[in-house]
């Protein structure tokens, strides 16, 4: 029997990946949708990039994190969305086996990346207001590179031990993926293989990833509210809170929609592909938008970049 399932694995070159279940005359909507919400993601993080690497003001800790968040955000979109925009308006809803693989690793990589990117940005505002004096020091550009590259380490180990899993299994039953890309879950959900080792292996890559991150962010939220309180004007609050804002509401944004992606139900799958679409599609549109409109410095440099542009023309 293991010959067999291994065989038969062998023999799969491609999946059907489903999408996201809707009329037939409401597809060309669906993708009119995913092409406008994309293009914003495209247009807001692309910006940003461009913003805080031009502009020197911007030449700090925090925009250094949020220049790589919108890299992060970009990234997980490109991987996902494009291929699920074809196979909307195609009758053939394929997809490589290595394309599936592929798909699957960049998003795990990306999305545990911006994990432990939020939470050395959390790391970030505990010591610009907890610490002030010792702020240059303390973050200094080594260090912010050295936080990125081991939130892509982290990132990196983590996918690549669940590809390992995931794509170890054998797919004797069935290639049809109930899901408008490569996700563990689903595609665990069409194989004849026992997947107790492969939910084991997710369950702790998730605690190992979860609470690291959250404990860096609460902990750290807990100084900044206990530094913040002992302020003595309400105006210097109000200034210290702000910059720690927008940070909160990306942080809520995020774990608010990936707890709703795996928090839903398996036995509702369309529900699920919904929340996946809140967390690749609208969670990169909004961060961007969260920063510019709540960030003073931001907001400046855009006017900056506007101006000029009015100039020249």
């Amino acid at each position: 029997m293991g010959d067999q399932g291994g065989d038969n694995r062998s023999e799969v070159t491609d999946f059907i990946l489903v999408g996201i279940r809707v009329r037939p005359e409401l597809h060309s909507l669906l993708f009119l949708l995913f092409l406008i919400v994309y293009w914003m993601v495209l247009l807001g993080n692309l910006s940003m990039i461009g913003i805080i690497v031009t502009d020197p003001r911007l030449n700090t800790p925090m925009y250094f994190f949020l220049g790589n968040l919108s890299i992060i955000d970009l990234s997980y979109s490109t991987v996902i969305v494009p291929k699920a925009m074809v196979n909307i308006l195609s009758q053939k809803k394929t997809i490589s086996f290595a394309g599936c693989v592929a798909q699957l690793f960049l998003y795990a990589l990306f999305m545990v990346t911006e994990a432990f990117v939020l939470a050395a940005m959390a790391y970030d505002r505990f010591i610009a207001i907890c610490n002030p004096l010792l702020y240059t020091v303390r973050m200094s550009r080594s260090l912010c590179i050295q936080l990125v590259a081991g939130s892509y380490l982290c990132g990196w180990v983590s996918s690549i031990l669940q590809i390992s899993v995931t794509f170890s299994m054998s797919f004797c039953a069935s290639r049809v993926i109930d899901h408008f890309y490569c996700d563990s879950n689903p595609i665990e959900k069409i194989s004849c293989s026992n997947v107790f080792m492969n939910k084991m292996v997710s369950l702790s890559l998730a605690i190992l990833i979860i609470l690291p991150t959250i404990v860096v962010i609460v902990v750290s939220y807990m100084y900044i509210v206990s530094t913040v309180l002992k302020i003595p004007s309400s105006e210097g609050r109000k200034k210290a809170f702000s910059t720690c804002s927008s940070h909160l509401g990306v942080v809520s944004l995020l774990y608010g929609t990936v707890s709703f992606v795996y928090l839903t139900p398996p036995n509702n799958p369309e529900l699920r592909k919904v929340a996946s679409v809140c967390y690749i599609l609208f969670t990169p549109m909004l961060n961007p938008l969260i920063y510019s409109l709540r960030n003073k410095d931001v907001k400046d440099a855009m006017r900056k970049v506007v101006w000029k542009k009015k100039v020249l023309l």
